[in-house]
């Protein structure tokens, strides 16, 4: 109807009579054509890992991010070219992960003492693009003292609390890490290629941006270390401003309270 309607609309200086041309026509049904047929395919490659999964890997778990969770399918199947065989060997990693690391079991209560340190914490409002925030305060991760494990525990709760914040038709979330107060005894290779990993093996296209805040000279020599590991992800890295923050990805009224003056 919405084509139908654009296709009888006519600019007021010509003629009721002004033919529509035939190509405009043709490409306005390919392209309707195209999207349900693309539509189509995808339901069916969906439906080809499901199958696959239940036949080869009857021991993975169901429901929600198990083996038959069709949404979860049809996002590892786009991060992998719709590939069956390869979204089936990324995927049946990845719900191995969750089974092993208990993500499901994760809660507010059991990441309640690491959340305490204020290191990390989802922002109360979205993005100027819609998107769930993941802050970082890295003057307050003290790898010496803190407990690695807790620090992935609390690293994997925040993202699936604001993966669970993605309003409609979105995908991607940011983060943020405030490298203000950056000391050595911050510094933790580690970490930061184990949040780089969730992101690529286990939480694939989710993460839009990584905002460096402010960096410190004592920062690069860390990043210089991380950078090769991180592969194509590096390019999702930009290094910025508070000034920046304020001016291209928040409103005054959703600027994190951590940036305000």
């Amino acid at each position: 109807m919405a084509v139908r309607l654009s296709l009888t609309l006519r600019h007021p200086l010509l003629p009721t009579s002004y033919p529509i041309p035939v190509r405009a026509t043709q490409f306005r049904r390919f392209a309707v054509q195209n999207c349900v047929s693309d539509s189509d395919d995808s339901r069916k490659l969906v439906l080809e890992v499901k199958e696959k999964l239940e036949r080869e890997y009857s021991s993975l778990p169901l429901g929600r991010n198990g083996r038959d969770d069709e949404e979860m399918i049809l996002w590892f199947l786009k991060d992998r070219k719709f590939s069956v065989e390869d979204t089936v060997a990324k995927l049946t990693r990845a719900i191995n992960w969750r089974r092993e690391f208990g993500v499901d079991e994760l809660s507010e209560d059991k990441v309640k003492e690491m959340a305490e340190t204020g290191k990390a914490f989802i922002h109360d409002f979205l993005d100027v693009n819609d998107r769930p925030v993941l802050l970082v305060v890295a003057s307050k991760h003290l790898p010496a003292i803190h407990d690695p494990v807790e620090d992935e525990k609390l690293c994997v709760f925040y993202v699936e609390k604001a993966l669970s914040k993605l309003p409609p038709g979105k995908e991607e979330i940011l983060g943020i890490v405030d490298l203000r107060g950056f000391r050595t005894e911050n510094a933790d290779l580690r970490f930061l290629t184990f949040l780089f990993d969730v992101f690529y093996f286990y939480y694939p296209k989710r993460l839009g941006q990584v905002l460096f805040v402010e960096a410190p000279s004592v920062f690069r020599p860390l990043w210089q270390l991380t950078k090769p590991l991180l592969k194509s992800y590096s390019s999702l890295v930009r290094f910025c401003s508070v000034d920046t923050i304020k001016k291209e990805y928040f409103t005054e009224a959703t600027l994190p309270a951590i940036f305000k003056d």
